[in-house]
């Protein structure tokens, strides 16, 4: 897919099919988050795959969504101190899903502390989000659409609202 398209065609997804995502697939989500930029490369970051039930359900319990975390065909706990940073791995792994046709959506945290505990982390350690991924039960893809209705249909304030030139 097209780096552009899959960027605008990108849409949080909720409900996955019942359906693997192959290891081949997730290994490529795993290594686009591994070389996401970092300030002073310093790659702060460690990524928890969640395969086990207990685990799983209990961080089901401590997010705001919990159907996100108990229908996803791959959970990843991104474990992190730095907030911008984490933001360019999480985003990379999501656009290398999409372009996989694995749909995606991050996963904020309503209980920091039951994350914690349901993953096996210590107090310190600081969970900047959990990525949920599998197909899209609706079927669509991001080359479902052109570009351009893509954009059009994208519930978002208009560019020009957005940008100055100064």
């Amino acid at each position: 897919m097209d780096a552009f398209l899959a960027i605008v065609s990108k849409r949080d997804t909720r409900r996955y099919a019942d359906r693997p995502v192959p290891e081949d697939v997730q290994q490529r989500i795993l290594e686009a988050g591994r070389v996401a930029g970092s300030a002073r490369n310093r790659q702060p970051w460690r990524f928890l795959v969640v395969e086990s039930d207990g685990p799983r359900g209990e961080l089901a319990e401590s997010v705001y969504e919990g159907d996100n975390v108990r229908g996803a065909k791959l959970v990843i706990a991104i474990v992190s101190s730095s907030g911008m940073d984490a933001g360019r791995c999480l985003q990379n792994m999501m656009l290398a899903a999409w372009n996989d046709g694995v749909a995606s959506c991050p996963n904020g945290l309503a209980d920091a502390d039951r994350a914690r505990s349901a993953l096996g982390l210590g107090e310190d350690d600081q969970i900047a989000n959990v990525l949920t991924f599998g197909y899209p039960a609706n079927g669509r893809t991001g080359e479902s659409r052109p570009v351009e209705e893509w954009i059009a249909r994208a519930d978002r304030k208009p560019l020009d609202e957005l940008v100055e030139r100064i």
